[in-house]
């Protein structure tokens, strides 16, 4: 076939153009790719925990875990609002199979327990406080974080309790625009003090992802939470939109705690028949803004998570940002899928806790979730065993 010589010059043209875009999307792929670590998340097996009691506590509500690699002891909050016991977290020793080929989670057992005390030394009231996350300083303390209680005024907090007897020791500062109601305006006159925008937590919506990098012992730590769903000046209208979780970092050492950054976070958008959607948990994978978080769903089909892999290096500070509705142009935090646990094939349960555990006996880091039972005879406390693997 022959075509003219201007033709042959248009045909160039759009070949060239077309392999200039397949280049760039191949290239932005490629720098996508770089941005996250190359993790992967092998199930193992699933543990299902007896309903018993240790100390005349009910076991149950367990929604954060954390991992001591020197003692080789696990530590889980209970949620329990001092409604059933007071409030309280559990000492856990977990027993895995010495088989490489199936490194399989045999047993769970409960050797013990400490109550939260409040400033005054004493165990927290009923409906006063809801402990969701739990991290370990190296300091023979623990940091909880608990969502506040909406309903009583009660605000949420991070706060540092002694392992041992759970005796209360400081607080993280926690910055106004968590807290449920704005700061009163000094000048009676102003007329607008009743228009004041809704702000903070929403309820049942606060801190539940907790978790701590330090480098050893004597170092000062960092610090990382996120709010479960986006705060109240920050939710959107329409429930089908992605909402944005708030991102805190903090710096903890000899002097008083301090805020180094805050993120948005996109939690990932309800679609039928999800009804509900949050970030339950969050584990360190390095020092380089690396994560992964457990975000979990219920709706229509049951209960269901997935784990995230987030990258926070390159997310715009959003400290100064009041509203997000009002800030749509922020850079956030990025996203990768590691595994919706829907395709396991196996009954999930009301996940909330994860960490990062001991190597398995084939080598492998393992990562470890929970559930939260939330007391019900209808629901059970579930633990996921996975293999963590890394290239």
């Amino acid at each position: 076939m022959f075509l003219p010589k201007s033709s042959w010059k248009l045909l160039i043209g759009f070949c060239l153009a077309f392999l200039a875009i397949l280049s760039i999307n191949n290239a932005s792929a490629i720098a996508s790719d770089r941005t996250f670590l190359n993790v992967s998340l092998d199930f193992v097996n699933e543990y299902k925990l007896p309903k018993q009691k240790f100390e005349n506590t009910p076991i149950g509500g367990l929604s954060g875990l954390a991992y001591d690699r020197y003692t080789d002891i696990f530590y889980a909050i209970s949620d329990d609002r001092s409604e059933f016991a007071p409030a309280r977290f559990y000492a856990l020793k977990l027993k895995f199979s010495p088989q490489k080929e199936q490194p399989n989670l045999e047993k769970v057992e409960v050797i013990g327990v400490d109550f939260l005390k409040d400033k005054t030394g004493n165990t927290y009231p009923n409906g006063e406080v809801d402990p969701e996350g739990i991290a370990l300083t190296g300091d023979r303390t623990v940091l909880i974080s608990s969502e506040g209680v909406t309903s009583k005024g009660i605000p949420p907090f991070i706060d540092e309790f002694d392992l041992l007897t759970g005796k209360w020791i400081r607080s993280l500062p926690i910055p106004q625009r968590y807290l449920f109601e704005p700061k009163k305006d000094p000048n009676p006159n102003r007329s607008d003090i009743s228009k004041a925008e809704p702000q903070g937590v929403r309820d049942n919506l606060g801190f539940e992802a907790l978790t701590i990098i330090r480098d050893s012992i004597g170092d000062p730590y960092r610090v990382f939470t996120v709010t479960e769903n986006a705060l109240a000046q920050d939710a959107q209208s329409d429930q089908q939109q992605p909402s944005e979780s708030r991102f805190l970092h903090y710096l903890v050492g000899n002097i008083a705690p301090l805020i180094v950054a805050e993120h948005r976070y996109p939690v990932e958008a309800m679609t039928p028949p999800v009804t509900q959607i949050g970030v339950n948990d969050i584990v360190a994978l390095d020092r380089g803004g690396h994560f992964l978080t457990l975000e979990r769903s219920n709706g229509g089909n049951g209960l269901s998570a997935k784990i995230w892999q987030i990258f926070t290096g390159d997310a715009n500070d959003t400290s100064a940002i009041k509203s997000f509705r009002t800030s749509p142009n922020v850079r956030s935090i990025r996203k990768k899928l590691v595994l919706d646990l829907a395709t396991l094939g196996i009954k999930l349960d009301n996940l909330e806790g994860m960490v990062i555990g001991p190597r398995l006996a084939d080598g492998s880091p393992s990562l470890i979730l929970v559930s939260d039972d939330n007391f019900s005879d209808s629901q059970f406390t579930q633990f996921l065993l996975f293999r963590l693997k890394r290239i």
